[in-house]
């Protein structure tokens, strides 16, 4: 008895997190809308449905009618509650952080955006400083109460084995710092890491519904080289790989990286190390701490207008991206290929030469390359990344109705 009452509870709260899924990828919808969708029967739908609004889950909003479909009572849909509660965004890189206060419903209630420096960490220690930004960003709205679910954080780097904090970071000074525990102990909150590239190839699915289908790796191109991988398996909120691209061998013992190694991919394809080779700067000179979009800007001009060394700087760049994408597409099957960042708008400059680096292995010479897509703003691949892989999980906790914590009952 005990264990058929134990597998109707796993079943109840699966379909709830199934109906909040579907809310989530194609809402507001209508209860027969969600029975189609998901398959559920109008019966079990309507049980379903009930208990999410009853909890403050979900409301009810009425359907905008025109024409015909004015006549009589209108139509209800089913929506995420926006008061159920809210979630902090934060996205550091090497230039910037941006922060953006969003509520269950992913509506953005408040955003603040500062400069990072190359010296910000060695002035403050993390913790202390995500502690300080958070608690103003709570201050500005101190009307949210108790009903912040946690704050997820996108980084750049190598997360440490437990996931608290970077073991490197292109970021001077963010690695070797346990981030999550401190702000869990200090605010009493659950934050998580997450890598930057991983949120892209994630935020790619949630903006092109098209590729839900497809083995995707995005790569960005830009102050680093790094990568995302998901395949058409990865259903998990937590699937999909963040790998190394940038920083995969391409000329043993050549030029030198931002991460100290000598021959990364990055080393030959980040705008510092086109900036360094198209001054004729030595390979070796230490990497530029951040390069200026103008200044960047400014390479490109030059080789459209002829520049043998802007033009070499960015053949040889996107060499090493083809010989990295080579490797890549020998193990893996990738259907698309999504290049982001502002590097992306001279694709036409290192077009030539990613074909040959791809063209250097014999899968390569065999598959040729994955469809292209460019991207030149990486942004909202990754804003919308970290938004969905925060409210999924809240999602995921939501749909057991025993780790809801005290809800707002009304829609704001």
């Amino acid at each position: 008895m005990a264990q058929g009452v134990a597998d109707t509870e796993m079943i109840r709260r699966q379909n709830r997190l199934l109906v909040l899924d579907t809310l989530r990828r194609h809402g507001p919808l209508s209860r027969s809308q969600v029975a189609t969708l998901t398959g559920l029967s109008n019966a079990t739908l309507t049980a379903i449905a009930a208990d999410l609004v009853s909890d403050g889950i979900v409301t009810e909003l009425a359907e905008p009618q025109t024409g015909a479909k004015s006549r009589g009572r209108p139509a209800v849909q089913l929506v995420h509650n926006r008061g159920a509660g809210f979630v902090l965004l934060i996205e550091l890189d090497v230039n910037r952080c941006r922060m953006s206060l969003l509520d269950y419903g992913g509506v953005l209630i408040d955003r603040v955006e500062s400069g990072v420096g190359p010296t910000l960490f060695s002035e403050v220690a993390p913790a202390a400083w995500f502690i300080e930004r958070i608690g103003q960003m709570i201050a500005r709205n101190a009307d949210i109460g108790n009903t912040l679910h946690g704050v997820s954080i996108s980084v750049q780097g190598i997360l440490d084995a437990s996931g608290h904090g970077l073991t490197w970071s292109p970021i001077p000074h963010l690695s070797g710092h346990d981030v999550v525990t401190a702000i869990n102990n200090r605010l009493g909150l659950t934050a998580r890491l997450f890598k930057r590239g991983r949120l892209m190839a994630d935020g790619m699915r949630w903006l092109d519904p098209g590729l839900i289908k497809s083995s995707i790796a995005t790569i960005y191109i830009g102050s680093t080289i790094g990568m995302g991988l998901t395949l058409p398996t990865d259903s998990s909120p937590n699937a999909g790989l963040a790998t190394e691209f940038g920083h995969m061998i391409h000329t043993p013992g050549g030029a030198l990286c931002r991460c100290g190694a000598r021959g990364c991919i990055e080393a030959y394809a980040a705008d510092y190390a086109m900036l360094r080779a198209a001054y004729s700067v030595p390979e070796h000179a230490p990497p530029a701490s951040a390069v200026p979009p103008a200044d960047f800007q400014h390479i490109i001009t030059r080789a459209r207008h002829g520049d043998r060394a802007a033009q070499r700087a960015f053949a040889v760049a996107g060499n090493a991206i083809g010989h990295g994408i080579s490797r890549l597409i020998s193990i893996v099957e990738i259907d698309k290929l999504i290049l982001l960042g502002p590097n992306a708008a001279a694709y036409d400059l290192m077009e030539t030469g990613i074909a040959e680096g791809a063209a250097a292995s014999l899968m390569g010479r065999m598959r040729g390359l994955p469809t292209i897509q460019l991207v030149p703003d990486a942004g909202e691949p990754i804003y919308r990344g970290l938004m969905m892989k925060t409210l999924t999980e809240i999602d995921r906790a939501f749909a057991d109705r025993a780790s809801l914590p005290a809800a707002r009952r009304s829609a704001e």
